[in-house]
């Protein structure tokens, strides 16, 4: 059964090229890339158009990881370049090892993933769709042990990996997924372990986490694509609710991954770090996503939003506390498709 990798670049493609290279060492074969470039402005395309054709090289900025990416896989590496249109028509399917779509502008991280999904979707022997985030690299048996799991449990329809930080690999960052508080629309924090005292069962999540999710083509046929109105943040949310009574939700623990971590968005699990773009799209989608499935957790919501922005306030931030107020109140506006995107 065929394996397609999709990544979403935008404005990374120093990071995407260190993916690339780890992701040409996967012990699972029979694996398609297909990386999407949601416009960007820094030539991304051609730099890894380059970097197949073997004129630039990755580089690692991590000692303990540069394992993963060098010495560097044997170029070229064959590759295909399409538009948006073209991958979408379903009339193409080159079955290239590296496939390159221009989405032509920003779509946001739903819309830019699920022109890569509907490509992928038009080979008829792919079975499993491995959604990842560009700033990650991987262990070279990933992507086998992702597989290994759904194909053992047919009813899971999304699973995750073991992700560990890229730039202190022994700090856990998801268990394939985690929990989430209906009340304050925020994601549970994981307790501190290390990776020898994680639990050999697997934890309860509410949700896989994006930076990287494996989905079945069952799974995208009923439940459907990702929902794009949130532009950035809580798909993978929307996924899980959507998919409940239908699919179940599962954990890979020998597929790791290292991820650096909001390197296009500034997301940063420190709240006071993190970038305007994050905090505006978070607010908003926090709001978006209770509105679709939990109208009843609103008011506190709402609060939980208020209270961070005030925080902002005074930290002496006002143009960003004005923004993420701004933003939420868009999220009370904004509708949801309410449909499967296909």
């Amino acid at each position: 059964m065929r394996t397609c990798v999709i990544l979403l670049n935008w404005n990374g493609w120093s990071d995407t090229i260190e993916c690339l290279e780890s992701l040409f060492r996967l012990t699972s074969k029979d694996v398609g890339v297909v990386v999407c470039d949601n416009g960007s402005r820094d030539n991304s395309l051609q730099r890894i158009k380059a970097w197949a054709r073997g004129e630039i090289k990755a580089t690692s900025e991590s000692p303990q990881l540069s394992r993963l990416t060098v010495p560097a896989v044997p170029k070229p590496i064959p590759y295909v370049e399409l538009s948006r249109e073209q991958a979408e028509s379903g009339a193409v399917t080159v079955q290239e090892s590296l496939t390159l779509i221009q989405n032509g502008a920003n779509l946001g991280f739903a819309a830019g993933n699920n022109v890569g999904l509907r490509y992928a979707l038009g080979i008829s022997d792919c079975q499993h769709f491995w959604l990842l985030n560009n700033d990650t690299v991987v262990e070279p048996d990933a992507l086998e042990a992702l597989v290994r799991e759904m194909n053992e449990h047919p009813k899971v329809g999304l699973c995750g990996s073991l992700n560990l930080s890229y730039h202190d690999p022994e700090d856990i960052q998801a268990l394939g997924g985690k929990t989430y508080n209906r009340w304050t629309s925020r994601v549970d924090k994981l307790p501190k372990l290390t990776r020898e005292e994680l639990d050999s069962s697997a934890p309860a999540i509410d949700f896989v986490n994006g930076a990287a999710t494996m989905v079945s083509r069952t799974f995208l046929e009923e439940v459907g694509l990702m929902e794009e109105s949130y532009f950035l943040y809580f798909e993978e949310l929307d996924w899980a609710m959507r998919a409940k009574g239908k699919f179940a939700l599962s954990y890979a623990r020998e597929s790791v991954i290292y991820h650096k971590e909001g390197a296009s968005i500034g997301s940063h699990p420190d709240r006071i770090k993190r970038s305007l773009v994050s905090d505006k799209y978070l607010s908003r989608s926090r709001v978006l996503f209770t509105k679709r499935f939990f109208p009843w957790a609103l008011p506190s919501v709402l609060a939980s939003v208020s209270l961070a922005a005030v925080d902002r306030f005074w930290h002496g931030d006002r143009e960003r506390a004005l923004a993420m107020l701004t933003f939420m109140l868009q999220g009370l506006t904004i509708p949801t498709s309410g449909k499967k995107h296909r």
